[in-house]
């Protein structure tokens, strides 16, 4: 609907473990789960975040600041060779 609410959607994609794990699962879940706290987008404005590379949300997650993130206290999901898994 506006900037505000894709800001909004992103911070929280790169702030939230919790958020980002289950949008890396379940991308239609997590949107509902925005749009149930007020966070109105767009359909096109869902599908450019469906869209984006999810290693990106991490990336930047990993990069910033712990102070800066609510992380989650479960391990993240890793394959055999120990990489993080996106679609767990």
């Amino acid at each position: 609907m506006s900037q505000r609410a894709v800001e909004q959607a992103v911070g929280r994609l790169v702030t939230d473990e919790r958020f980002r794990r289950l949008f890396g699962r379940d991308a239609a879940a997590a949107l509902r789960e925005l749009a149930g706290e007020g966070l109105e987008l767009t359909r096109h404005e869902e599908a450019a975040l469906i869209a984006t590379d999810p290693r990106l949300w991490d990336l930047i997650a990993d990069g910033m600041d712990p102070r800066l993130q609510k992380i989650s206290l479960s391990p993240r999901p890793t394959d055999h060779s120990g990489n993080p898994r996106y679609d767990a």
